[in-house]
This record gives structure tokens, sequence and C-alpha cells, in this order.
């Protein structure tokens, strides 16, 4: 009789075992969808920033030919960001951006009527505030990033995360160009 009840302990302690690793399993996979989300989030804001930019770029080409396609280059040579992207892309694609927005900083110095253009002001204030969207998707992908990393580092979910492979996320970090708000 003994033998029987520590057998149907272990069967217990086992069956116990693999729910618990089901809902855990569960758990990180739905973490993972969370950090996926928010990466989509950010490529939906930078996709929205380029559009305002390109508008801003076709006003811009009334007033100077060279400019003009310098911007419509970079723009062109811009990386894809996607949901599956990831923060090195980001970081890339954020360079090209501010790139372009130094282009046309100088095609405004030369021609001070395109800086007082009703059409220049209202796509400045719509590139403004998709950067500002993006500055904040950024904060929440790094939020969700936190939880999702936490969730597969600590134990016992890390020996469940390590033989399942989830592995832990990337960070934004903040540079001195982030810290400040574009002056435009």
């Amino acid at each position: 009789m003994p033998t029987v009840i520590i057998i149907g302990v272990i069967v217990l302690i086992i069956i116990l075992l693999i729910v618990w690793g089901i809902k855990l399993y569960n758990r990180m996979i739905s973490h993972k969808e969370m950090v996926t989300n928010a990466m989509a989030q950010i490529a939906t804001q930078v996709e929205s920033r380029w559009d305002a930019l390109s508008n801003l770029i076709q006003a811009t080409k009334n007033y100077q030919t060279h400019e003009s396609e310098t911007l419509t280059n970079i723009v062109a040579q811009r990386s894809g960001v996607n949901k599956n992207s990831s923060v090195d892309t980001i970081e890339k694609d954020d360079r090209a951006f501010q790139q372009a927005l130094r282009a046309i900083d100088v095609v405004v110095e030369q021609y001070p009527n395109l800086k007082a253009a009703d059409v220049y002001q209202n796509t400045m204030a719509s590139v403004n505030n998709y950067e500002n969207n993006v500055r904040h998707s950024r904060m929440v992908f790094n939020d969700t990033v936190t939880k999702y990393n936490r969730l597969i580092k600590s134990f016992p979910n890390s020996i469940v995360a390590g033989m399942t492979g989830f592995q832990p996320e990337d960070y934004f970090e903040s540079t001195p160009e982030k810290q400040e708000m574009p002056q435009w």
C-alpha cells in the first residue's frame, strides 16, 4: 500500500509539473506576442512619420530641385520597418530620418518663404506629432520587453524558457539625440 501511495504522489507531482509548464509556456507566448505587437506599433508610427516627411519633400520640390532629389533618395533608401524588425533596424531607420530632416533644414534656411508657408508648417506639425508617437511607442515597447524579459529570466521560468527557445529581447537605448525634443 505505501508503494501505491508513493507512486500516486509521484504521478501527481509529474502531472502538476506538466500543467505548470504548459501554463508557463502559454504565458511566455502571450508576453512574446505583446513584444511583437509593441514593435508593430512602432513600425506603424515610423511609417506614418515617413509619409509626413514625404509630404514635406513634395512641398520643397517647388523651391530647389537638387535638395529635393537628395531628400527623395534618402526616403528611397530607408529600411522597411515592420513588426518583426529588430531594435537595430529601427535605430538605422531613425538615423536616416534624422538625416532627411537635416536636409530639409538646409532647404528651409535657403528659402525663408517655405518656412512661412502653411503647407510646410502643417506638415512639420504632423512630423512632430508622429515623432512624439514614435517616442511613446518606444517607451511602451521597453515596458513590454521588461515584463517579457523578467518572465523568461526568473527562476524556475528560465529553465522552461531555455528548453523552449525563448530569448531576451533588446531595449531601445536613450541617446543624446533622442533625449532632446525636436526643434523645428
